[in-house]
């Protein structure tokens, strides 16, 4: 099992940045991929950011050039940088984690971004 928590949420104008991060903790060495989510209101949830084991990363087209994903291996910890950000970045974002073996993937309870215009 593995057990996500994320951190950084909050308020923040159109144009300015915030860093989530997501601590992961229990059987680390299950996990090839962690990434983020996010789900708007009335939306479904998509998409944000992955970065794999080796350390490959890839975006969607919609935050591409403004948000970068990293991870800390010795904190067991990754982090989602998010920059230039726009009012309809606002949602509630989710740390996921995908383990080798194929099965369903962790999420974490989500931290709430809100951009203001």
């Amino acid at each position: 099992q593995v057990q996500l928590v994320e951190s950084g949420g909050g308020l923040v104008q159109a144009g300015g940045s915030l860093r989530l991060s997501c601590a992961a903790s229990g059987s680390i060495r299950s996990i090839r991929t962690m990434g983020w989510y996010r789900q708007a209101p009335g939306k479904q949830r998509e998409f944000v950011a992955v970065i794999f084991s080796g350390g490959t990363t890839n975006y969607p087209d919609s935050v591409k050039g403004r948000f970068t994903i990293s991870r800390e291996n010795a904190e067991n910890t990754v982090y989602l940088q998010m920059n230039s950000l726009k009012p309809e970045d606002t949602a509630v974002y989710y740390c996921n984690a995908g383990p080798w073996s194929g099965a369903a993937n962790y999420w974490g309870k989500g931290t709430l971004v809100t951009v203001s215009s």
